[in-house]
Formats: C-alpha cells, structure tokens, sequence
C-alpha cells in the first residue's frame, strides 16, 4: 500500500515527464516508453533534407534517421537498414506499434527502414531531394522488428 508521501511523490514524477519504477512491472513497459520517445523523436525532424550515409542531426538518410532516433531514446542501433533489420525482434504486422522499425526488402534483402507511426504510415527519409516526411507505407512488401 502506498502511503501519501510516496503518492504525492509518484504524483510529482508523473506531473514533470518523468516516470515510476514500478516492482514487478514488465520489460515490455519500458522497451514501449522507447519506442513512443524513439517516434517523437523521428517525428521532429520532419523536414530535414535526405542526404546519403547522414545520420543527423540536421540530414538523413533512412537508416540514419532510425539510428539517431533511438540513439537520443536510449538505445543504439547498427548503421544499415539490414543491419538494424537483424538487430530487432521480428514481429508480425498485426503486432506493430507506434515506434516499431518498418523494413522493406525485395527477396531477403532489406533495402530502406523507417518508424512506425501508427494507421499504416511511417517517418522515414525517402531519397535524395526529399525530405524526412509521414507516409503512408505504399507496398506490403515489408517486415516489421521491435527494438529491443
């Protein structure tokens, strides 16, 4: 049972951004908290200018983009698109949630990597010319992996 100190306590953290250990409570909690920091942060860059093997923090390619958003949310990823792809837990479509890495491929190679946003679109940095901008994911040809 809580007393009114530790709830006014837990009150105060919650009311600040800040967040509560809570005993017993599972991994998945905070891997989610990462992901939803790891898509705020890729949706803040909207706008930045793609450019090849940029990893930010004012232009991007698109594994960049991915890697230096979970970098800033507290976890590190490796530099390539497959790379990253072999790296997270790979899920099924119905499983993905916002924060989630989308990969697409062609055969059984992974070629271009954005974020989950939720409602079939992604952040991603598209190419050369273009910005780092919310799509909707325009093919089925992807596989989605969790950051773990």
């Amino acid at each position: 049972m809580f007393s009114r100190a530790s709830a006014v306590s837990a009150l105060t953290v919650a009311a600040v951004g800040g967040t509560v250990a809570t005993p017993g409570c599972p991994p998945e909690a905070e891997a989610a908290t990462v992901a939803a920091k790891a898509l705020r942060i890729a949706a803040a860059k909207k706008g930045a200018p793609y450019k090849y093997g940029a990893a930010g923090p004012k232009r991007f390619d698109c594994s960049g983009l991915t890697q230096y958003a979970y970098k800033r949310a507290g976890k590190r990823l490796p530099r390539t698109a497959a790379a990253q792809y072999n790296r997270t837990r790979h899920i099924k479509a119905s499983s993905r949630k916002g924060g989630d890495l989308v990969f697409f491929h062609s055969g059984s190679g992974v070629y271009h990597v954005g974020v989950y946003a939720g409602g079939g679109r992604l952040w991603h940095a598209p190419k050369t010319g273009q910005v780092v901008r919310l799509e909707r994911i325009w093919t089925k040809k992807v596989w989605y992996g969790h950051v773990r």
